[in-house]
C-alpha cells in the first residue's frame, strides 16, 4: 500500500536533522522570536498533526502558535535568615504543563473560541511554542459539521482541564492499578472520606 502524503510529513518531523524540517524550523524559529506570545497562523505548521486532531480548513476553524517560556519559575528570594537550600526556591515548577498553559493563552485572546487540542512544533533556549485549534462555537459551518457540533455545547474546556494536554496533567491518560487516586479528581479524591 502506498503511502500518503501526510505519512511523509509525519515521517519528516520524526527525523528532523535527516529530513531538513530542522534547518528549516532554525529559518522560522528566528521570525518566531520577534512576534507576540499569541500569534494567529493562516494555516498549520504540521498539516498531519493538525488534521489527526481535528483541524479541518473550514469556516470557524482557526490555528494560533502559543509560545511559554521554558523551565521552572523564577522566584524571588526569601529576605531571612536561613540558608539557599531552605528557602524553597529551588524547584519552583507550574501546577500544569506548558502545553496546557499555552493553549489558556490563546483561549485568553479569543474568548468566543474554545480549544479543541494542540501539538509541539519547535523549542529554542528560551521558549517552547505549540499551535493550538481554535472552534468557533456558534459558527454555522462548525454547527452543521457532525465530528465539531459537541463543542457548541461545551464552554471553558481549558479552564476545567478537559483537553488532552489538561487531561494528561491530572493523570487521565492512564486507567487501571496506580490511578485509583486520578479520578474523577486528586481533589475530589482527598474529601471523599470526610
Amino acid at each position: 500500500m502506498s503511502k500518503s502524503m501526510y505519512g511523509y510529513v509525519r515521517d519528516a518531523w520524526k527525523k528532523p536533522a535527516a529530513s531538513g524540517v530542522k534547518k528549516l524550523l532554525w529559518e522560522r524559529m528566528q521570525t518566531w522570536r520577534k512576534q507576540g506570545a499569541v500569534v494567529r497562523i493562516e494555516r498549520p505548521t504540521r498539516i498531519d498533526r493538525a488534521r489527526s486532531l481535528g483541524y479541518k480548513a473550514k469556516q470557524g476553524i482557526i490555528v494560533v502558535r502559543a509560545a511559554v517560556r521554558r523551565g521552572g519559575r523564577r522566584k524571588s528570594r526569601y529576605i531571612r535568615g536561613r540558608r539557599t537550600n531552605r528557602m524553597g526556591m529551588r524547584k519552583a515548577t507550574p501546577g500544569k504543563n506548558l502545553k496546557s498553559i499555552a493553549e489558556e493563552r490563546a483561549q485568553n485572546r479569543y474568548p468566543n473560541m474554545e480549544v479543541l487540542n494542540s501539538y509541539w512544533v519547535g523549542q529554542d533556549g528560551k521558549a517552547k511554542y505549540f499551535e493550538v485549534i481554535l472552534v468557533d462555537r456558534a459558527s454555522p459551518a462548525v454547527l452543521a459539521d457532525k465530528n465539531l457540533a459537541w463543542i457548541a455545547n461545551s464552554k471553558g474546556r481549558v479552564y476545567r482541564g478537559k483537553t488532552s494536554a489538561g487531561r494528561k496533567g491530572r493523570g487521565q491518560h492512564k486507567r487501571g492499578i496506580g490511578t485509583e487516586k486520578c479520578r474523577p479528581s486528586i481533589r475530589c479524591h482527598n474529601n471523599q472520606g470526610k
